[in-house]
């Protein structure tokens, strides 16, 4: 794989080089796909979350700032949104009815599983070490796919509340992943 930091392929990206596109994938592309898998829990979904947020990232490189936040987070943050967006039109659709046997092709491979599984427990300890009104919220917006809003009403707290927990959240949770990967 190329020594490039992901910050410039974001950069080549952006001034169209499709090289660039193949080595993010190939960096991120499993965690993509663990994230969205995890949040629209369906593995066709859950690819096309996935290619259609390295679409979403290949168009807006341009508008990528390295000052306000890794490469990683980024890409990670387009699946993540996109995910939330798939989940919540699944989730407002009548269920279909599939025929039978449909539902082994509908499990991640072992490799995916076992990735997600891994990557699972590392977020699920530093999720359980934060302080438990920034964890709840943590907890709705991207597990449960929550809007701001949502979680206010379904809490009772004030829009900027839940807002503030979720920031103050996710700059805890970022310093806790920091400080794990390095002691790994």
């Amino acid at each position: 794989m190329e020594n490039v930091n992901d910050g410039a392929l974001i950069q080549r990206m952006a001034s169209g080089d499709t090289q660039a596109v193949a080595l993010l994938y190939d960096r991120f592309g499993r965690r993509a796909y663990s994230l969205a898998f995890r949040i629209v829990r369906d593995r066709r979904w859950a690819e096309d979350v996935v290619q259609e947020a390295f679409v979403s990232a290949w168009r807006m490189a341009g508008a990528y700032d390295a000052r306000r936040g890794a490469a990683s987070t980024w890409l990670l943050a387009i699946v993540h949104h996109r995910a939330i967006d798939v989940y919540r039109q699944i989730r407002s659709r009548p269920p279909v009815f599939e025929q039978p046997g449909l539902e082994a092709d509908q499990a991640p491979d072992v490799f995916d599983e076992a990735a997600r599984l891994v990557d699972g427990e590392y977020v699920r300890c530093a999720v359980d070490r934060l302080p438990a009104d920034q964890r709840a919220a943590i907890m709705h917006a991207y597990f449960d796919g929550l809007t701001h809003h949502e979680i206010a009403e379904r809490t009772g707290l004030p829009l900027g509340t839940v807002k503030s927990r979720i920031r103050l959240g996710m700059e805890k949770l970022r310093e806790l992943l920091d400080r794990d990967r390095v002691a790994r």
